[in-house]
């Protein structure tokens, strides 16, 4: 599969941190809930991927992960997971670090060619 996500090299940093406290994490894509559509970060074994969950790929060695029924809306664009100032998702791991990530886009035209 083509790989759907890539991360800026902010994003890398802060993933290089929480990998250091925490080990082995993952992202899975938000849906809109509390958190927006920000992106949460987990220890893995900390968030269970459902059987309809789609990887989109891996930035810094972290899977990324999206809900099937919002990959369906989104089966054509490219996520880019940045960092920004601003408090993480209540649950993810980049809460109260006075930064946060989040998850910016690129439309793909199916069929077109880079």
């Amino acid at each position: 599969m083509e790989e759907k996500v890539s991360a800026t090299p902010a994003a890398l940093e802060l993933i290089k941190t929480l990998q250091s406290e925490y080990g082995p994490i993952l992202f899975h894509q938000s849906g809109g809930c509390c958190d927006g559509s920000s992106p949460m970060c987990y220890a893995q074994g900390d968030f269970m991927i459902g059987d309809q969950d789609v990887k989109l790929g891996e930035i810094g060695g972290a899977p990324v992960y999206i809900s099937a029924s919002q990959y369906e809306v989104w089966k054509h664009t490219e996520l880019i997971i940045d960092v920004v100032k601003g408090r993480g998702g209540m649950f993810s791991l980049d809460n109260g670090r006075e930064l946060r990530f989040l998850t910016r886009s690129k439309v793909c035209v199916p069929g077109a060619k880079a």
